[in-house]
C-alpha cells in the first residue's frame, strides 16, 4: 500500500507544465514493474474530479472500477466520467476498459437509493457489480486514521462489502 499525502495537491499544480503530463503515472508504474517482480494488481484511488490526476490514473490503468454513490447527482457525474473514459480510450489508452460499476453509500431504507440502483442496473446491466457498499460509519472514519477500513475495522459492513467486491473482481477475470 502506498498511501497518498498532501504532496498530491502539489502534483495537480505541477503536472500541467510538464511534458507528457498524462503519462507520468503510467511511466512510473512501468519503471517499477521493470525493476522487480511486480504486482498482480495495483489499485489507484482517484479524487472525485476529472483533473490531471484522474487522467493519469486512467492512462495508467488496464481497467476502471467506477464507484457510484446512491444519490441523484452521482448519475450526472457518471455520465461525465463515461465521456472522459471514452476520450481517454480514444486518445491516450485504447486498451482501457470498464471493469464495472459499484454502488456505494447505499442506504436501502431510502427510495432514492433504490431508484438510483434501479437506474444503474437497468442502463448498465453487464457492468453493474452485484456487490453493494452500504453507507457505513466506519468507512467514513477510516481516512481520519490514515488507514484502509479493512485495518480499522475488518469486520464492519463496509469492510465486508469491499472484500466481497474484491472477490467479485478477481472471479470476473479482473
Amino acid at each position: 500500500m502506498a498511501p497518498s499525502s498532501s504532496d498530491m495537491a502539489g502534483a495537480s499544480v505541477l503536472l500541467p507544465g510538464l511534458s507528457r503530463r498524462e503519462f507520468r503515472l503510467r511511466d512510473a508504474l512501468l519503471a517499477l514493474e521493470a525493476s522487480g517482480p511486480g504486482y498482480r494488481y495495483v489499485f489507484i484511488d482517484c479524487p472525485p474530479s476529472l483533473g490531471l490526476l484522474t487522467v493519469n490514473a486512467l492512462v495508467a490503468a488496464d481497467q476502471v472500477i467506477i464507484p457510484v454513490q446512491a444519490e441523484y447527482f452521482a448519475l450526472e457525474g457518471l455520465a461525465q466520467l463515461l465521456s472522459t473514459i471514452a476520450a481517454v480510450r480514444e486518445r491516450l489508452n485504447p486498451t482501457l476498459r470498464i471493469a464495472g460499476l459499484v454502488l456505494t453509500m447505499m442506504d436501502v431504507r431510502t427510495s432514492l437509493a433504490r431508484q438510483v440502483e434501479l437506474e444503474v442496473r437497468t442502463h448498465f446491466p453487464n457492468l453493474s457489480f452485484r456487490t453493494v457498499v452500504p453507507r457505513n460509519v466506519r468507512l467514513a472514519e477510516a481516512p481520519s486514521h490514515g488507514l484502509p477500513v479493512s485495518m480499522v475495522d475488518p469486520h464492519c459492513a463496509g469492510s465486508d462489502a469491499y472484500f466481497d467486491l474484491a472477490l467479485e473482481v478477481v472471479n470476473n477475470g479482473g
